[in-house]
């Protein structure tokens, strides 16, 4: 039924075996082909330019650029799930598929190889396309999960000042042969400073930078890349800037590759592997994110792990046509979806008319300046950066703000691959934390509200004299239990000791047999102090492992209540104790960030 999930509009589940991309002609309308068709051409414009500029970013030639695009447009009109969604070469993969494939190109002595890069992309690309392939035929969608967006803000604000420190010399008309992000901002400081500019290519360069940033923001609905690749191309032919140092593209390539498996060698495969983990990693991210924003405007269902699919074949596909990995792109589909896009057939315009200039009209482009190219990269580079969401977090939270810092640091000192590893493994270790020492604190009653409260919030709570009711808002396991009986222990040193610690159990979702050994030492330790371990609150499957250790045999199974109320209720029957606002015997100490 239309609106179901797993259904497009019109289907009435004929085809569920088919593809998605093909499960959508069966509901395709007439109504929509001009307007997939017009979306296809305009997006033909952005594609072109982009591919190139995206494919000598990741340090291949700008032709595997427009290969890419043509099969992996292809690849998911016939395999992905949504309709608008856009694939090809993008700005964040690229730094990382250069750092793969140059290291290996100069290892082998064969600097300025472009066979030996292109067949290392491609071997690279088909990589990436198994992983994501087996991502989503194992259902690992919350892989893309591991890296949090304050880490992923982060490394993608060292993405772009790498990137952007990258095409400096590009864009002021010279080339460099340092490497990582310190060692190419001197070269190109030194290469300025020994007068290697070449002020046409800068005037291009910087001319296409301001006009690109500029329409963006006016004249959003302009497509500024294409206006300013038309106008560097004119500029060209008009002054003859080849004649005053300005390298231009030159002809592409007449024709198609043929259906090629790459060729490489055998120690190269550890490498491409480690690169085609983080860049799958990346890829995931990029397109579940992007899925997600375009699809709640559009009211279509997210299928995480057909998405995986897709862009696995994606990949596969332009790895077997000497491309090399590629991602979603938010601001193509955007373009996609304001010229009126309707279904993945847009992409196969795309792609269609790429062949056809690739076939007759190869020379197209053979004036456009590389600098012109450059300018496409920065601009691209300028929007992965998220400064104001960077200065949001020092303002909201500063530990998340310093793991932001220290992805981008991993990032800007490390390099393009070891920052990734970096952003995922301080994801992973801020949620360890968290897991390790999670928000616990003091409640009390507070008069005109209902329940118990925290005393932070509510210095003015009333507390039962003898009484302490603590909260620990997380699980019990082998990395806190300690940590929580640390902090139980340190409520009862006041003097008298309290007669009750009664814990408001209700967050604790879990707790492992080393938590249990713990509680047991824990409670014999206080019983010998006078002070009893009260639990309330505590979720059916939680008592019934407490239960199953035998921690009733030790812990008082009295000292078991399934609220507060009746809790609270009981130790004032037992000691008569009355509400009031004496100041408390133990502080409470604020819990980390």
């Amino acid at each position: 039924m239309p609106g179901m999930p797993g259904t497009t509009p019109g289907d009435d589940g004929r085809g569920r075996a088919l593809p998605p991309g093909l499960r959508t002609l069966l509901s395709y309308r007439r109504e929509w082909l001009a307007k997939d068709v017009v979306a296809g051409v305009v997006l033909t414009t952005l594609l072109v330019p982009q591919g190139m500029a995206y494919a000598e970013l990741a340090g291949l030639p700008a032709i595997t650029g427009l290969y890419t695009s043509v099969l992996c447009l292809l690849a998911y009109a016939v395999f992905g799930p949504s309709r608008i969604l856009v694939l090809g070469p993008d700005s964040s993969l690229g730094p990382m598929i250069a750092a793969t494939v140059v290291p290996l190109v100069a290892a082998s002595g064969a600097s300025g190889d472009a066979a030996r890069a292109v067949a290392l992309a491609s071997a690279l690309s088909l990589m990436v396309g198994a992983v994501t392939l087996l991502a989503g035929v194992a259902r690992l969608g919350f892989v893309a999960d591991l890296v949090s967006k304050p880490t992923m803000i982060g490394y993608l604000n060292g993405l772009a000042l790498t990137i952007l420190v990258g095409q400096l010399p590009k864009l002021f008309g010279f080339s460099t042969d340092a490497e990582g992000l310190i060692g190419e901002a001197g070269a190109f400081v030194r290469g300025v400073a020994d007068g290697r500019t070449v002020p046409a290519a800068l005037a291009v360069g910087g001319g296409g930078i301001v006009l690109i940033l500029v329409l963006q923001r006016r004249l959003p609905k302009v497509p500024a890349v294409l206006v300013m690749v038309v106008l560097a191309i004119a500029a060209v032919s008009l002054f003859g800037l080849g004649r005053h140092g300005v390298d231009l593209v030159g002809v592409l390539p007449r024709g198609f590759p043929p259906l090629t498996w790459p060729q490489v060698r055998l120690d190269d495969l550890a490498p491409l592997a480690a690169g085609a983990l983080g860049i799958a990693l990346v890829s995931l991210a990029d397109t579940v994110s992007n899925a997600s924003a375009f699809a709640s405007r559009t009211g279509q269902e997210v299928r995480g792990n057909e998405e995986m699919t897709a862009i696995g074949a994606a990949n596969v596909a332009a790895g077997l046509f000497q491309g090399f990995p590629v991602s979603t792109s938010g601001s193509r589909t955007a373009v996609a979806e304001r010229a009126g896009a309707k279904t993945q057939l847009t992409g196969v315009v795309g792609a269609a008319l790429i062949v056809l200039m690739l076939v007759l009209l190869p020379g197209l482009f053979r004036n456009l300046p590389q600098p012109a190219l450059a300018a496409v990269v920065v601009t691209a580079s300028l929007s992965l950066a998220d400064l104001p969401g960077t200065a949001r977090l020092w303002r909201q939270r500063k530990a998340e703000f310093l793991l932001c810092v220290a992805a981008f640091l991993g990032v800007a000192l490390l390099g393009v691959l070891p920052g990734i590893a970096v952003a995922v493994g301080l994801s992973i270790l801020n949620v360890f934390r968290r897991a390790w020492w999670p928000y616990n604190t003091v409640l009390g009653r507070v008069p005109g509200l209902e329940g118990y409260h925290d005393v932070r919030s509510h210095p003015e709570a009333e507390q039962l004299p003898g009484l302490v009711i603590h909260r620990f808002d997380g699980p019990l396991f082998f990395a806190n239990a300690k940590a929580f009986c640390h902090e139980v222990v340190r409520l009862t040193r006041g003097e008298p000791p309290p007669v009750w610690v009664l814990i408001a159990a209700e967050p604790v979702t879990d707790v492992d047999t080393t938590a249990a050994d713990a509680l047991e030492d824990l409670d014999r330790a206080l019983n010998e102090r006078g002070v009893s371990l009260v639990f309330a609150e505590l979720k059916d499957p939680v008592r019934r492992k407490i239960e199953r250790y035998g921690l009733t045999r030790t812990i008082d199974p009295d000292h078991f209540f399934p609220t507060l109320e009746a809790a609270v209720a009981a130790y004032r029957r037992l000691t008569g104790a009355e509400w009031t606002a004496a100041a408390r015997s133990a502080s409470v100490p604020a819990p980390p960030e």
